[in-house]
């Protein structure tokens, strides 16, 4: 009779044991996806020059690397409407190579219009590489896949779950890339799918902007691409196809730089260009922020440049946002900023999504990179730095246009927020450095 009740206290400490060991690997796995090898930029920057010194530009490229280069011809695009014509145009023109990366990919009638065009391209004897990330894509229809795959378009997916790296499913790619014939490339904020269709006229269509480049800096963004390529297949994609010889003559005004980020490595470099030019900056700071989730010393570094007298104005997506999460995490961070006299508005047509940072009307930055903990080191992600007044005074009066769309918050009214809202933003900023 006292075996039985012995074998149930064995079996419970079994599970209690299991138990034990699942949690402990679980917590173990959690870790490890929300952090990174690389030690965190934790001092203060110090100011030494500013955006208009060329010591700004030489170190920026020395730091982060590569260099800027210059001859280089930058073009926005505000929105679906104008944006994917000018992407699938180049896409049919190609003749040598499409290199192509994103986070989203969706069904729908753009996600199509691309799987068409790249697979005719591919038929036609262009080299075509596509790079999904898994998260990313998964609402892609597998019809879409298979039509470019039997067509010739070499397909893969960026860290899809395998049990050998279980310690990385958090870590996506964020880049927005695609490169063709290695002479025209384009980059910013836009995922393929309906969102991003139309001209933010409603909701269901977003606010996003994208950038279409030609000259030197285009085979930086080559190389980017190439980045993550290697990564995944193991594979180097090289010759005139990808990296064709540099027109004799400068293409465009602007210098320009682009450089990457990743928790494999160069974990910091985002943050580190960010907090390198509001340091540098002495008169203004626009920000277009589709996620804004300061860290404390990305707070400290703006707050003390409006201490010297730079204007600080940033807009944020309002109460149509994709991520209710990161609205209430970014808006408990808010109060320092506001105190020193920072402008934060809310968008209030649709989903703001651009990703936008302009510096004394002299440095623009843009690309696929949020102000937020989950860009600056759980993502890869790109960015392109641009060093052109005439460019960075279009860029200003698109902000411009979009801050006169957005609500303004003020430091009394966030003071004046509802109790059980400071609870739901206190609450949400807890995670805030997973966002």
């Amino acid at each position: 009779m006292r075996i039985k009740p012995w074998r149930e206290a064995k079996k419970q400490w079994l599970w209690v044991i299991f138990g034990t060991v699942a949690a402990t690997i679980a917590a173990v796995l959690l870790f490890m996806n929300f952090s990174t090898a690389e030690k965190k930029i934790e001092r203060r920057i110090e100011r030494l020059y500013t955006i208009d010194d060329p010591r700004f530009a030489y170190e920026l490229g020395m730091l982060l690397g590569p260099a800027f280069t210059q001859g280089n011809k930058v073009v926005d695009l505000q929105n679906g409407d104008r944006i994917f014509p000018a992407m699938l145009e180049a896409i049919r023109g190609a003749r040598s190579s499409v290199n192509f990366e994103t986070y989203i990919y969706w069904s729908g009638e753009i996600g199509k219009q691309f799987a068409d065009a790249l697979s005719e391209r591919a038929k036609a004897g262009v080299k075509v590489h596509v790079l999904l990330d898994w998260v990313g894509s998964a609402k892609v229809d597998d019809d879409y896949l298979r039509t470019m795959r039997d067509a010739g378009v070499r397909i893969e997916k960026f860290h899809p779950p395998h049990w050998s790296h279980l310690g990385r499913m958090n870590n996506r790619t964020h880049r927005k890339l695609l490169v063709v014939d290695g002479n025209v490339a384009f980059t910013g904020g836009v995922g393929i799918a309906p969102q991003w269709t139309g001209d933010a006229q409603d909701p269901e269509h977003w606010r996003d902007s994208h950038y279409r480049v030609e000259g030197p800096v285009v085979a930086q963004m080559q190389s980017v691409f190439l980045d993550n390529w290697i990564k995944v297949t193991g594979g180097v994609l090289l010759g005139p196809a990808y990296f064709p010889p540099q027109p004799p003559r400068p293409v465009g005004p602007s210098a320009a730089q682009m450089f990457s980020s990743s928790p494999s490595g160069g974990a910091e470099s985002m943050q580190l260009m960010y907090l390198l030019s509001i340091t540098a900056a002495s008169r203004t700071i626009d920000l277009s922020a589709a996620y804004f989730v300061p860290d404390e010393m990305a707070s400290r570094a703006l707050v003390a440049a409006m201490k010297r007298g730079v204007r600080l104005r940033i807009v944020v997506p309002g109460e149509h946002i994709d991520s209710e999460t990161v609205r209430k995490a970014s808006r408990a961070r808010w109060g320092d900023l506001l105190a020193a006299g920072a402008v934060i508005a809310e968008y209030q047509p649709t989903m703001y999504h651009c990703k936008v940072l302009i510096v004394d009307g002299v440095l623009v930055s843009v690309g696929s990179t949020n102000f937020d903990n989950r860009s600056f080191r759980l993502n890869d992600e790109a960015t392109l730095n641009v060093l052109d007044a005439a460019f960075a005074q279009r860029q200003t009066a698109i902000f411009e246009a979009d801050l006169a769309k957005a609500r303004r918050v003020t430091h009394a009214q966030w003071l004046q927020r509802p109790r059980t809202e400071r609870l739901m933003e206190h609450v949400a900023s807890l995670i805030g450095n997973q966002l």
